[in-house]
């Protein structure tokens, strides 16, 4: 397939499934979860901050990790791509459906409406008790841990850690359009987190044609139909806009 061949196929297509990594919000400045293991936090593991042992241990820590980075991606901005898979989202209507690794809340932030959230959000915390999920008072005023609204038990962050199942309603609506999608974009995925990285092997069994945006060759590679080798941004605006 050639990039014009992709352009037609992606033009064409009743319906459209998405699956957004970090690739998708590196350009809005948000470091991938080891990229921001830096001073202070450079000393612990992924494990350390991330699974639901670690927290047992010392919630206090694992609170002030998330904490920053929800006060981190707060600050930051849809970037060009998220704006792009929108626009997209609004050509395609009920045909379109996005499914994203990241917890940043970006793509709701640029206009994207259906979507799932396969990893959690970090603007939101998850009650221990009673599962109430709520939203996070602002980042400059937010002291962890915070309280149930409903039963005042204390709250985790609402992030699906190591050793956690993905919410499996969200997963069934991804795997679901996925195998429906006549086109199926992967953008800024490396591919190597299951079951994730699968949904794009869901299309192609179905006979869908899958498009890769990435820089570099990821695992899934081989399995795709077409791949455009740059960033997020640039690589949705040659698939979508072919005159600029």
């Amino acid at each position: 397939m050639t990039l014009e061949q992709a352009r037609a196929a992606l033009a064409a297509a009743r319906r459209v499934a998405v699956l957004t990594g970090a690739g998708a919000s590196a350009e809005s400045g948000i470091p991938t979860f080891r990229d921001a293991q830096t001073g202070h936090w450079a000393r612990f593991r992924p494990e350390d901050l991330a699974s639901p042992d670690a927290y047992r241990r010392d919630p206090e820590t694992v609170w002030a990790w998330y904490a920053g980075r929800y006060r981190d991606v707060t600050q930051a901005q849809p970037n060009e791509a998220h704006h792009l898979l929108a626009r997209l989202e609004r050509e395609k209507g009920d045909g379109f459906f996005l499914a994203t690794q990241n917890v940043d809340g970006l793509h709701a932030r640029a206009g994207g409406e259906r979507l799932v959230e396969l990893h959690g959000n970090l603007s939101t915390a998850r009650c221990e008790t009673c599962g109430t999920v709520a939203p996070l008072p602002d980042p400059e005023t937010f002291t962890p841990p915070p309280g149930c609204p409903v039963c005042a038990a204390p709250m985790r962050p609402n992030i699906v850690w190591f050793g956690e199942f993905l919410p499996e309603l969200a997963l069934e609506a991804a795997t679901r359009a996925f195998e429906e999608a006549d086109v199926a974009l992967i953008v800024g995925t490396s591919g190597q987190v299951y079951p994730a990285a699968g949904l794009a092997l869901e299309t192609r069994r179905a006979g869908g044609v899958v498009i890769e945006v990435n820089p570099d060759e990821t695992e899934l590679t081989p399995y795709l139909t077409y791949s455009v080798r740059d960033v997020a941004s640039r690589g949705l605006l040659a698939l979508l806009d072919p005159t600029d």
